[in-house]
């Protein structure tokens, strides 16, 4: 549904199947605080108790979501795991054009993500942007925003061999890599690089890349220049702060690092989750209005 008013309307596109992680409520009540922002599901999981108005569930398995893509796309997806879904979500504006054409911005995003008061940083002069990360140097495959225009619903096709890619069974990054480099080149370069691009290619007009400080845990300084990442966090009525950094508010927090070691520092093994039966003690209720994040799971604050 299509947001009236001054804000730029977004939707938000997420496919995922299987099974709904232990902190979905969690996940969806911090959604509920952001009412101007919807989020479209496409998944077999069924419709969580209690969902905020701005949660649209489109129910279908698997199988049916791999025909689509393959229907839309022209590639073979008989091979397709649910996790192969990451490389193609630099497609999801094409492949949901009807979905989304009563907005301004499709994005895309994932669940293991507590959301604060996502509209005090996307304010009016960041969505004169074209494309918005919350990285500084690549797409941010936890959150990105784009116009929602032909250019960017088909600029996945800039991607050198992308229908190989896509078919490939392997899983590549291709939402924080190949696509990235569409709007910028290189993740690390001179200003003079930089403003060289704005006026020979368009894809790298009108972007916005800035560190939002999301991913914790992961090996790039915090905002103080140190490795010390806050580790509790701290969720009120849709406003999300932690025990480092004061009253600063954040965007969202991804803690992907929480549960897994993919991709967490060396010296950080083994991810904090994995070593607890159950991160959440109980479902969201009703009369709570603030809990807390830390490497023990949520808990009532």
């Amino acid at each position: 549904m299509k947001k009236k008013g001054a804000f730029s309307t977004i939707a938000i596109l997420i496919p995922y199947f299987g099974k709904w992680p232990e902190w979905i409520d969690y996940f969806m009540e911090s959604c509920r605080y952001n009412p101007s922002i919807d989020w479209i599901f496409f998944t077999d999981c069924g419709t969580p108790n209690n969902i905020p108005k701005n949660i649209i569930i489109h129910e279908m398995s698997f199988v049916d979501y791999r025909k689509l893509l393959q229907e839309k796309l022209g590639v073979n997806t008989e091979k397709m795991t649910p996790y192969k879904l990451c490389d193609f979500k630099p497609t999801y504006g094409f492949v949901h054009e009807d979905d989304i054409k009563d907005y301004d911005f499709f994005g895309f995003g994932d669940i293991d993500v507590i959301y604060g008061n996502i509209r005090a940083f996307l304010t009016g002069e960041v969505l004169k942007n074209n494309v918005i990360s919350t990285h500084n140097n690549r797409i941010s495959g936890h959150f990105a925003l784009f116009r929602n225009n032909d250019k960017y619903r088909n600029a996945f096709m800039k991607i050198p061999n992308w229908k190989s890619l896509l078919e490939n069974e392997k899983h590549f990054g291709v939402d924080e890599g190949a696509f990235s480099r569409i709007f910028r080149r290189r993740k690390k370069g001179s200003i003079l690089f930089f403003l060289v691009m704005k006026i020979f290619d368009s894809y790298h007009r009108k972007t916005y890349f800035v560190e939002q400080y999301s991913t914790i845990l992961a090996p790039i300084p915090w905002i103080d220049g140190s490795y010390e990442h806050p580790t509790i966090w701290y969720w009120r009525k849709g406003h999300l702060t932690n025990n480092k950094d004061g009253e600063r508010e954040f965007m969202y927090l991804h803690f992907m690092n929480f549960k897994s070691d993919k991709w967490l520092r060396e010296e950080l093994r083994p991810a904090k989750w994995s070593l607890i039966d159950s991160i959440v003690k109980e479902a969201f209720p009703e009369n709570w209005d603030s809990f807390m994040i830390t490497d023990t799971g949520f808990k009532k604050l």
